[in-house]
């Protein structure tokens, strides 16, 4: 061994001429990676439970006006019938928008929230919220659909809502009436 050099490279030195002539084995095997387990949707489970047990617990959130099939209108008690039917025939126009697409439950109501206490402070009145028809959702039901509308009875904010138009998004969305500042 060399005197001035450290025991570390001796080591290695040793070892590079200890295998100095071997050779790598020649061979056709590949490794194979096992496929991943299939996505287990768990943020869907979650949800499915939250609303099945929403469903038992709550307390009925609002009576709905049925009208033309199941569209679902709703006029605080108190106000004229005028104001939902000026509603529904798009006499209030529409000023400000969101969409919840994309959106889990949760995340739906924090924005529905957001969205109306600022148009409260900004002094909107008529506004819309494209909740969508539930194509993408499981079993193709609107999930949001049934949860808007009860949020919405439940604000002390909202006077009136109703389906939008067909040009607005129709069973997609409703426009919703808010009180003045």
């Amino acid at each position: 061994m060399n005197q001035g050099a450290p025991p570390e490279d001796d080591a290695r030195a040793l070892f590079r001429a200890a295998v100095a002539d071997a050779r790598p084995i020649a061979t056709d095997r590949i490794h194979h990676e096992p496929p991943p387990p299939p996505p287990i949707p768990r943020q869907r489970e979650r949800d499915e439970r939250a609303a099945l047990t929403e469903s038992l617990a709550a307390p009925d959130l609002l009576d709905l006006h049925l009208e033309g099939g199941d569209e679902a209108a709703w006029l605080r008690p108190g106000m004229s019938p005028n104001v939902l039917r000026d509603l529904r025939r798009g006499r209030w126009v529409v000023k400000e928008h969101v969409d919840l697409h994309g959106m889990n439950r949760d995340e739906a109501r924090h924005h529905v929230a957001l969205f109306l206490a600022e148009c409260l402070q900004r002094g909107v009145r008529c506004v819309r919220i494209v909740h969508g028809k539930g194509l993408g959702s499981p079993r193709r039901e609107p999930v949001l659909k049934g949860l808007v509308v009860g949020w919405l009875a439940q604000r002390q904010e909202v006077l009136a809502f109703c389906q939008a138009r067909p040009a607005d998004g129709g069973a997609g969305a409703v426009v919703v009436l808010l009180q003045a500042r």
